[in-house]
């Protein structure tokens, strides 16, 4: 079922009603603005990777990619009914979370053709009591019923690698690894490492030797 969420989402970028759920190459599209198709994807980029790459033959496309940066948890008594609580989720959401994804679309991204946006959004989620289900953990034991946009925080197109580079420290040295990546961003060496098999993975950067364990890395000469 189409949240509410997914639906304002489509009025922002499309406007005119007319122009939302088309048919194109065999494909159920969300909208089209301006002769450009318009996908809007909360779940993994890599539900629609082959779908984009295929559309990509012959059009372009914008990828919207929703990054939820706070929510409001609103309880209700039951489905339909009454509203009980709402709480701020303590989950916070950042732009440099679109590498969680990006790592199922680098096959796809870059492209001539696509521009891939990240909206940083802040919702309300509307909750109520599950089924018993998950015995086990009965305080997460509950059904979304919807999810409203609230507002737009902020929203960052990539169109190229440069546009991706940009996301890096200007601090980092020229050779570095995922270590001088992890502090001076200021993440878990893990979160530097997909970082880094993003961006190695696309073109941005490349491979130069290793120290001790550690591969090292430069920025690559000419971004696609």
């Amino acid at each position: 079922m189409e949240t509410s969420l997914h639906r304002q989402l489509k009025e922002y970028y499309a406007g005119d009603t007319s122009l939302q759920e088309v048919a194109c190459a065999g494909y159920r599209i969300d909208a089209i603005c301006r002769g450009r198709l318009i996908e809007i994807q909360h779940g993994s980029l890599a539900a629609i990777r082959d779908k984009i790459a295929a559309l990509l033959v012959e059009h372009r496309v914008t990828v919207v990619k929703p990054i939820i940066a706070t929510k409001k948890l609103v309880s209700l008594a039951k489905k339909n009914g009454p509203e009980v609580s709402r709480r701020l989720s303590p989950k916070r959401g950042k732009l440099l979370d679109l590498f969680e994804e990006l790592v199922y679309f680098t096959r796809v991204f870059p492209h001539k053709r696509l521009t891939l946006e990240v909206a940083l959004v802040e919702i309300e989620e509307y909750r109520y009591p599950g089924h018993g289900r998950r015995r086990r953990r009965r305080e997460k034991d509950f059904q979304i019923a919807d999810q409203l946009l609230v507002g737009i925080v902020e929203t960052r197109k990539f169109r190229s690698l440069a546009d991706l580079r940009r996301m890096l420290p200007r601090s980092l040295p020229t050779t570095f690894h995922t270590g001088h990546l992890a502090k001076e961003m200021q993440i878990s060496r893990a979160d530097a490492q997909r970082i880094a098999y993003c961006l190695r993975e696309t073109g941005g950067i490349r491979m130069v030797g290793k120290e001790g364990n550690a591969i090292l890395y430069r920025h690559a000469r000419r971004a696609a």
